[in-house]
């Protein structure tokens, strides 16, 4: 077993059973597991709006069916189902095909009952199932639209066999995968596993000709693409073919999507005429002769992302799907850029996202992690502490990550000195850490925003899932001007929406299985009823909310539950809570509560007591942690790296001469000028990612 690997799963046990004693009693390991995989599953754009939602049903022959988690796509065209094969065993198994079988059968047996056997009326209303199974029941959204259903078995063992064969139930047809450790290692080192098409393989020829246009950078080729094999490759790979900003936006039933069909349906031959076709991008891409016209076809294609012309492929797949069309005779219009320089890869595919979406109402880039909001967004955490509270040796911060994988790069910069890495997981610890995502369900919760007389942020937008809430927070709740106080309240309503989570419980302890619609809605009708005075400050200054609060937040939900339960439709609840009319209802009822509780926790000052800090402050910590970063690398280390930067040539004289001054400058405690302070943050940026061994 791969050594790197191996410390891999041993990190990864440690952290599961680290989040399962942070957790509410009646988390289990496997579900934990499960959470951290789907995790990373929907970071890579493979999944999204997932919710656990454990079920399990036994008889006298055992577990009859099975299932972890799921995630309906937002037009109801895809189920994902998510079962797992967990061990927790100190070293890693080998996962076998019979297990696999076993645990594919059992989550096609959960969807084969729920849809067809009245399975809704078997369970509790308080199960974590019990949404899914009435949703599956009785949703004409799910009976219009469910194209496909993908069964994912994730394991924290190692899978080699072959793949469970696909199977079909009443024309639904169930795709199978296995997510097992080593898939799930690669996607926590890198943002995604790159998708690797053979067209020759699929019998699709795909003719195409080189622009005139190339250079070191990108290569750019014109090619037609059959429909039948987009609409192929989108039905094996669904929405990871979209970039993710195109993913993002993607909407399913705009005027567009209902041209493309009627085109389709009535004049197929004129569609490439009509149609404006898809851009997409590739990090490689092999090339054959086409025997019949001595042209160049496109053989095969690693990491196929469509940029722009999304919705084309959605909507050739859906009319082929659900409307039967014919689409054998028509061609789409592809081009397709090959990007060369793979150390500039993604930055260059997220910039040729956003120039090829320039005519959507909202830019592209808007989402972008770069953009100015979440830069400065950024800095203030890293500039503010929070405040000390009793027992505590160290000041922490709320860690934001605006991009993937600043918090584990931040920590990996540690690694040289075992001291420094307990500091930084002492002074940021991983509970404090929060995402973009985090950032835009925190505010939405508590704020509500009309555009005109209709609703563009509030509790329903949070419910619908973690990228199109983002996506309404870009667009509408942004602040322009962020200071320490925006930052502190940002942290505050954090606390708020993850204690109210706490409060709410899980199963078997837990008020319910809406913890999803509660939470949100809860936080909502506090800042509604409230009118935004609850004192945002003082559960900063405290990091946690009083216990008065406490007890009024869990009664409110007890009411907030069984309220959206006695008035969704069908039993229909998460998508009756999706919905504006299940908000403005909820937002006006009292629930028989008395506000005046609530009188110790609400702000009666306006804030006007609180301090910001200024900007020369927030640069004062920032270069203090610069220089202590410098002097934490040992005189040894910084010898290695002047040896390695003469043998290597990747530093210059100037920065060999000042790696071997160093030691000596640390030692005597010389100052360190300003100039030399850069210049060593340089030469550690070098080395941390050309050779960082150097630095143990």
């Amino acid at each position: 077993m791969n050594d790197e690997l191996q410390k891999f799963y041993a990190d990864l046990l440690q952290e599961i059973s680290a989040e399962q004693q942070a957790l509410e009693e009646g988390a289990t390991r496997e579900q934990v597991f499960v959470q951290y995989a789907l995790n990373l599953l929907a970071d890579a754009g493979e999944t999204e709006n997932f919710r656990l939602s454990y079920d399990e049903k036994l008889s006298k022959r055992g577990i009859e069916h099975k299932v972890n988690a799921h995630a309906i796509a937002d037009n109801y065209e895809t189920l994902d189902l998510f079962i797992a094969i967990f061990h927790g065993d100190d070293e890693i198994r080998q996962v076998a095909k019979n297990d696999a079988d076993t645990a594919a059968n059992r989550a096609t047996k959960f969807f084969r009952t729920a849809v067809y056997k009245d399975y809704k009326s078997e369970i509790e209303p308080s199960s974590e199932i019990f949404d899914l199974a009435h949703t599956l029941a009785e949703s004409p959204e799910i009976k219009e639209n469910l194209v496909r259903v993908n069964v994912c078995i994730l394991t924290d063992g190692v899978y080699s066999a072959e793949i469970p064969a696909q199977q079909t139930i009443s024309g639904t047809p169930i795709y199978f995968r296995v997510v097992d450790i080593s898939y799930i290692f690669n996607l926590s080192a890198k943002s995604r596993i790159p998708i690797e098409i053979d067209f020759r393989r699929a019998g699709y020829s795909i003719p195409c000709i080189p622009a005139s246009v190339g250079n070191e950078t990108y290569q750019v080729y014109l090619a037609v693409i059959p429909a039948l094999a987009l609409a192929d490759i989108y039905e094996k790979y669904g929405s990871r073919l979209l970039e993710q900003n195109v993913r993002a936006f993607l909407q399913f039933t705009g005027k567009i999507n209902k041209g493309i069909r009627a085109t389709i349906q009535k004049e197929p031959e004129m569609f490439l005429a009509y149609n404006n076709g898809i851009a997409a991008t590739a990090e490689e891409i092999i090339l054959d002769n086409d025997p019949e016209t001595g042209g160049k076809i496109i053989a095969s294609v690693k990491d196929l992302q469509i940029v722009n012309g999304g919705q084309t492929t959605a909507s050739i797949y859906h009319t082929w799907k659900k409307d039967k069309a014919d689409i054998s005779k028509i061609g789409v219009q592809l081009k397709l850029s090959v990007v060369r320089v793979q150390e500039r890869f993604s930055l260059i595919v997220s910039k040729i996202s956003e120039y090829a979406n320039t005519q959507n109402r909202v830019s592209v880039a808007d989402l972008s992690s770069n953009q100015p909001f979440h830069i400065e967004l950024e800095k203030l955490s890293r500039a503010i502490r929070a405040p000390m509270l009793p027992g505590q040796t160290l000041q922490t911060r709320w860690f934001y990550e605006r991009a993937r994988g600043q918090y584990k790069n931040a920590r990996l910069k540690e690694g040289f000195s075992a001291q420094r890495r307990i500091v930084f997981d002492k002074t940021n610890p991983k509970n404090q850490l929060f995402v973009k995502e985090d950032l835009a369900k925190y505010c939405n919760a508590w704020q509500e925003v009309s555009e005109g007389k209709k609703l563009v942020i509030a509790p329903h937008f949070v419910v619908r899932g973690s990228q199109k809430n983002y996506v309404q927070f870009m667009q509408y709740g942004l602040e322009k001007k962020l200071n320490s106080i925006y930052f502190e309240d940002i942290v505050a309503k954090a606390i708020l929406f993850r204690t109210a989570e706490k409060l709410y419980g899980v199963k078997p302890n837990a008020i319910g299985d809406l913890r999803y619609v509660v939470v949100p809605y809860a936080i909502g009708w506090l800042g509604f009823q409230t009118k935004g005075k609850l004192d945002l400050g003082k559960i900063w200054k405290n990091q946690s909310l009083s216990e008065n609060l406490k007890g009024f937040l869990y009664e409110l939900m007890q009411k907030m539950d069984a309220f959206i339960r006695q008035t969704a439709p069908a039993s229909l609840y998460g998508e009756w809570a999706k919905k504006e009319e299940c908000w403005t209802s909820v937002r006006e009822q009292g629930f028989g509560l008395d506000m005046n509780i609530l009188q110790s926790d609400l702000d009666k000052t306006g804030g006007a007591r609180r301090k910001k800090v200024t900007d020369d402050e927030m640069e004062a910590v920032k270069i203090q942690e610069e220089y202590a970063y410098i002097k934490s690398v040992s005189s040894e280390a910084w010898q290695r790296i002047e040896l390695w930067g003469k043998l290597s040539g990747e530093l210059t004289a100037n920065q060999r001469s000042l790696a071997f001054s160093m030691p000596g400058n640390i030692k005597l405690g010389r100052k360190i000028s300003h100039a030399d302070k850069n210049t060593a943050l340089r030469i550690l940026e070098i080395v941390q990612k050309m050779n960082p061994e150097l630095m143990n």
